[in-house]
């Protein structure tokens, strides 16, 4: 057993749970239920050299690609921004901003931190309607970006 302040006390892993999204200066205080997507893949390249004796290819890294960013948070009275957002990007007027979705731990303090970069809003899902249940109603903003970076909090 490891001792109270050793190294191994960091080793076990973060929840999930606590997390913050901070989209700046122009939407603040907006929480979010859940935030999915936070990827990246590189493509594989398949590739042989003329001069290779060998009938195989070698695999190379291609062009990396980012997975768009699924955000879920309730609805609100009079709350239209993400909307308004999505509007600009209709009207060929797009303004990215940068994102960060922070991993928070029990003092509220950021262990891990996702950027994205010139990220937009490329798809609005409102709740659906029902009149027989009781649950909260829940906007789904998927964010497109061109770049993720991950940088520890501490």
């Amino acid at each position: 057993m490891a001792a109270k302040g050793s190294a191994q006390d960091n080793t076990w892993p973060m929840p999930k749970f606590r997390f913050e999204v901070d989209f700046g200066t122009i939407l603040t205080g907006v929480s979010f239920q859940e935030v999915s997507g936070l990827e990246v893949e590189t493509e594989v390249i398949d590739y042989r050299q003329g001069n290779n004796a060998a009938f195989s290819v070698k695999k190379m890294p291609g062009l990396v690609k980012f997975g768009n960013v699924i955000m879920k948070r309730g609805v609100f009275l009079n709350d239209h921004a993400f909307w308004k957002w999505h509007e600009e990007v209709r009207m060929n007027t797009i303004k990215t901003m940068t994102v960060l979705v922070k991993l928070l731990d029990e003092n509220g303090n950021t262990t891990m931190q996702w950027q994205l970069d010139k990220a937009w809003p490329a798809k609005m899902s409102s709740t659906d309607l029902k009149s027989d249940a009781s649950e909260v109603s829940i906007d789904t903003l998927e964010l497109a970006h061109e770049q993720l970076k991950v940088v520890n909090g501490r």
